[in-house]
């Protein structure tokens, strides 16, 4: 893997191209330009060898969430909110096959030569556009030849497959948010151009009758035939009146639907033991991600950092390094007063990719699954060992040929 720089005289047209014609309008977070000058290159054997460690993190994924939501005894380590939980316990119509399952496995480079995974983003995974269209136009201006797997193109095949052509489609996002919009936007366009009706709306723009969803939004009233969810179930739990429920248990198909809680906690690994004792192997999981342990259990102990159990864009991490004084000292303290709403895991020590005058940058490598199958990439890259939103986006680009020695 390395990173290979946007030619200079051409990186302003390139992030221009980016914000008018690929959905990048948030170019800039605060004073950070996140468009990142170069693309990561991965060798052939690398990409390969990432996809099979993530499908096979995705297919145990599967089967932990199918196997805890037919034995909720075992969900309790998880400690997802009541409200939450209630709506689980009363699903009734939940079938798998139904749904669009969507998931973000988060790859990052190591010392010691290997991958780790710093966790799964479950529920409303991002980087739509950008894991899309941003590799086709780097190879543009970069001018040679290199692959990439076209996430957009793979998450909307497989809507195809499971909601009726011509459908009308409702994607459900917090609209006064630009990056939601954009996002939700992006794969609205894609949808449009299969032939489908798109509407855009907010979560509480739906009800449910007889367990299928109907749109209220003025203009669109009327049943629809797919849900394209990009508002955490955490937040859309909060929605009063309370309309919500119907997330649960709806019959329309449902890209993600809200079973994705059980992985989107960052206590799943405190379910494993029990799934593994129930004949529900982990063991890539296992092997890629950091030890993982409650709060209570590390005191005294170093080598661990303290992360939010539903923590979204690096926030609230506490990598020393990585924090000012401040911000560290108020991790800390919120640690200390509401340790449930935290876990530590041992620190694993990033290596990154050195760039032009022997920069150097962490990367996380974001790597998509669509229904079981991998589905493209979405990365970030950063001068700080945490990937938050200060990190620049960055396309990932595949050699045609290579033996992966350049990690």
């Amino acid at each position: 893997m390395k990173l290979v720089p946007i030619p200079e005289e051409k990186y302003e047209e390139y992030r221009l191209n980016l914000m008018f014609d690929c959905y990048k309008w948030d170019p800039q977070f605060f004073d950070h330009n996140t468009v990142a000058k170069y693309a990561v290159v991965l060798t052939k054997a690398e990409h390969e060898k990432i996809k099979e460690l993530t499908e096979k993190l995705d297919k145990e994924t599967q089967a932990a969430e199918q196997f805890l939501n037919q034995h909720l005894e075992l969900t309790k380590p998880l400690e997802i909110p009541r409200k939450i939980k209630n709506e689980i316990e009363m699903m009734k119509n939940y079938d798998p096959q139904k749904h669009v399952r969507l998931m973000r496995y988060d790859f990052h480079p190591t010392t010691d030569g290997e991958w780790a995974v710093s966790e799964v983003n479950s529920d409303v995974p991002g980087g739509f556009a950008e894991g899309s269209l941003m590799p086709q136009a780097a190879i543009e201006v970069i001018g040679e030849t290199y692959s990439y797997k076209n996430f957009g193109e793979c998450l909307c095949n497989a809507i195809q497959k499971k909601v009726p052509a011509g459908g009308r489609i409702i994607v459900v996002h917090c609209t006064s948010y630009s990056d939601d919009r954009q996002v939700m936007q992006f794969i609205g366009d894609k949808l449009k151009g299969l032939g489908f009706q798109v509407i855009y709306a907010a979560a509480d723009h739906l009800r449910f009758e007889n367990k299928k969803a109907i749109s209220i939004l003025d203009g669109n009233e009327g049943e629809v035939d797919g849900i394209v969810r990009f508002s955490p179930i955490e937040w859309v739990s909060d929605m009063k009146p309370k309309h919500w429920q119907g997330y649960f248990d709806t019959i329309t198909c449902s890209c993600n639907h809200p079973i994705a809680v059980f992985a989107q906690t960052k206590r799943f690994p405190f379910v494993w033991d029990a799934l593994e004792k129930n004949g529900i192997s982990m063991a890539t999981w296992r092997a890629l991600l950091p030890e993982t342990l409650d709060v209570k259990d590390v005191r005294g102990k170093e080598g661990y950092i303290y992360k939010p159990v539903y923590g979204r864009v690096g926030e609230m991490i506490s990598i020393r390094e990585a924090c000012d004084e401040d911000e560290y000292k108020n991790i800390m303290m919120e640690v200390k007063l509401l340790p449930k709403k935290y876990l530590a895991q041992k620190k694993f020590i990033s290596q990154p990719l050195k760039g032009i005058n022997e920069e150097e940058f962490h990367v996380c490598l974001g790597s998509y699954t669509v229904d079981g199958s991998h589905a493209g990439y979405y990365a970030r890259i950063s001068k700080s060992p945490r990937i938050d939103s200060n990190a620049a986006d960055i396309p990932v680009l595949i050699e045609e040929s290579g033996d992966g020695n350049d990690k």
